[in-house]
């Protein structure tokens, strides 16, 4: 499958994403400082996070970092470190719900 739906839960990304937005995320696409990204909790490789990239690289992990650092239950890399390259699971490259808040993540 090379795009994933996710579902935005928690505060943690605001102001660029709320809860109960709605990604498209690409599974292929090369991720570059700056993008917002969805990746898997190192420590619950079941559950999946949003966060904003910040640096790092495929060889050395890379840095995750929530835009509201104040979110209750917030997690990234400021607790868990670099993110394994293979736990990175695509690039956001659409916020297609809801409308009212315009289609662009960033």
């Amino acid at each position: 499958m090379l795009f994933l739906r996710v579902r935005v839960i928690g505060e943690s990304m605001l102001p660029a994403l709320r809860p109960g937005d709605w990604l498209v995320v690409r599974r292929t696409a090369a991720p570059r400082a700056g993008d917002l990204v969805v990746a898997r909790l190192p420590a619950d490789p079941e559950r999946l996070i949003v966060k904003r990239l910040t640096g790092g690289g495929p060889d050395e992990g890379w840095w995750l970092e929530s835009d509201n650092q104040r979110a209750s239950g917030r997690r990234d890399s400021w607790d868990f470190g670099p993110v394994p390259a293979p736990l990175l699971v695509g690039r956001v490259v659409l916020r297609y719900w809801p409308l009212r808040y315009g289609i662009r993540p960033r």
